[in-house]
């Protein structure tokens, strides 16, 4: 009987041993997973956030070979509303969360600052407006551009789609929500600066990144939409890029946690600056 007993407890022994090591070997690779990471990262959300989504993905995925990062493109409202609802472990946003969305459990992560950049076509000889001259451009009180030492022709405003965070940060700066005439309200930011470049008297607002020798910037108050100009204030028209989670990120998942890590470390900030965006860290 006393050797049975024996047997029980080094059988015991033995198998608090295998568990303390599983969990040990668990407490590990979340601490250092590099090589032992897998699974599936879901990000949805704001088109204007796509180079540096698939710049930061790329390179995470090469980090991590077992994992995939997968992201969609469906605008900032439509991203916090996946993230909310679970769909999607993180919603892209090119704008601030609004108060309704953080009293819903969004939690606002800012992973980088960028410009929105006002464009003309290239045959448009304005350099630059005044804020209140974009003002009353958007709001349909000035709709020539001779009226600002322009051609005689009209001005055809191109912005956003509703939901948009480009279109809810653009507005909400100018402080013209609900007012603006838009002639053409296009889904993406390639469709705006497409709209714009191939549109005689076009005026329309894109992300920083996007600007290409297709459109000309314009100044606004005599500051040039430079990463420089948007740090110092100069440059009035800038908003956030924000990855919003449902709850803080140390309630997120492992996986999800090393995410943020990677894109607030030096090598994630360094790609935001080559997607052309301003670094938060």
């Amino acid at each position: 009987m006393k050797g049975h007993t024996y047997k029980l407890l080094a059988l015991a022994g033995a198998v608090f041993f295998v568990m303390g090591c599983l969990a040990g070997c668990r407490e590990k690779k979340e601490a250092d997973p590099d090589g032992e990471l897998s699974g599936t990262i879901q990000l949805a959300g704001s088109t204007s956030m796509k180079k540096l989504a698939d710049f930061l993905a790329e390179s995470f995925m090469d980090r991590y070979p077992d994992v995939t990062v997968a992201v969609e493109f469906t605008g900032s409202g439509a991203g916090i509303e996946a993230a909310l609802g679970g769909s999607a472990d993180i919603g892209n946003a090119s704008r601030r969360l609004k108060d309704e969305e953080k009293a819903k459990g969004a939690v606002e992560n800012i992973v980088a600052m960028d410009g929105i950049v006002v464009c003309v076509d290239s045959e448009n000889t304005v350099k630059g407006l005044t804020r209140k001259q974009l003002t009353d451009i958007y709001t349909g009180e000035v709709t020539r551009w001779s009226v600002l030492g322009g051609a005689d022709i009209p001005i055809v405003v191109v912005g956003r789609e509703a939901g948009s965070g480009t279109r809810m940060a653009f507005e909400e700066i100018l402080k013209v929500e609900d007012r603006c005439v838009y002639a053409n309200e296009l889904d993406s930011t390639g469709a705006v600066l497409a709209r714009v470049a191939s549109t005689p008297g076009a005026i329309g607002y894109i992300s920083l990144d996007a600007v290409n020798a297709s459109v000309r910037a314009l100044a606004l108050e005599n500051a040039e939409p430079t990463a420089e100009n948007i740090k110092s204030g100069a440059y009035f028209l800038s908003r956030p890029f924000v990855m919003a989670t449902r709850g803080e990120i140390s309630r997120q998942s492992g996986l999800v946690r090393t995410w943020f890590d990677f894109v607030y470390s030096g090598e994630g900030q360094r790609l935001a600056e080559q997607a052309g965006l301003i670094t938060v860290r």
